[in-house]
């Protein structure tokens, strides 16, 4: 038996290697984070892998039970770091998703965020169907700029239809607050990747953690996307989600 290994694999040693543990300069603490806090060194907080271990454990479950009641969960990474990461989990999932700048009314003015949508659909549908052809060279180029300043915004938010996510996971909550504040509105419960700096009394499935390392990004989401995949590959199960909220 290779100890070693079996040690390595642990979620904490696993979390360690990623950075996780890295909070922000003690200064910066959020009071709500003060209980995952292990200690500070060199003026920075170190987080309680222990205590964000059972928290990842809670987030992985309403994530399970997401995938298995065939939910949609949304991953949202604003920060470049997140966006690569954020975007390939989400469409392995064919789940929304949103990287770089969180378009206001996302969730609270899902009509309008609708129009754009069934737009970009629409042309897109047009041009791979040689719909367009009826157009001028000069009109096609416009109409692909135009598909292609839809896609930069709303091609995320493709899966989503006609509907609103059943629940957010966000890579820092302080950084993503509109998408935050947006879903408290909508009584859509929050998991969240936060860092020592955020608030996350307002967050219903909190995971203390580093939220600026590409490693500590990486991980998290990857064990948030699996747990939602664990959940769609299960018989399909009738809701019951608590959908708690801050």
């Amino acid at each position: 038996m290779n100890t070693t290994t079996e040690t390595s694999d642990k979620p904490i040693n696993r979390m360690f290697a990623a950075g996780a543990h890295y909070g922000v300069a003690k200064a910066r603490r959020h009071p709500s984070t003060k209980a995952g806090v292990f200690a500070s060194k060199n003026k920075n907080d170190i987080v309680d892998l222990e205590y964000t271990e059972k928290q990842l454990d809670a987030a992985k479950e309403v994530a399970k039970a997401l995938g298995q009641e065939r939910k949609l969960l949304m991953f949202v990474g604003g920060k470049p770091e997140s966006h690569k990461i954020v975007r390939d989990a989400a469409e392995a999932l064919d789940a929304p998703y949103c990287v770089g700048r969180w378009i206001g009314g996302t969730l609270t003015n899902n009509t309008e965020i609708k129009k754009r949508v069934h737009l970009l659909k629409k042309l897109v549908s047009d041009r791979d169907s040689g719909a367009l052809g009826k157009y001028t060279k000069f009109e096609r180029l416009q109409i692909d700029r135009q598909i292609e300043k839809l896609q930069t915004m709303y091609e995320g938010l493709l899966p989503l239809e006609d509907k609103l996510p059943h629940a957010l996971f966000v890579i820092d909550p302080r950084r993503e607050a509109i998408a935050v504040e947006e879903a408290h509105r909508k009584h859509i419960p929050v998991i969240a990747l936060a860092n020592t700096d955020c608030d996350v009394s307002t967050i219903a499935y909190p995971i203390l953690g580093n939220d600026s390392a590409v490693k500590s990004i990486k991980y998290f989401v990857d064990e948030i996307a699996e747990a939602y995949k664990e959940g769609l590959a299960l018989p399909p199960a009738a809701p019951a989600t608590p959908a708690k909220t801050a």
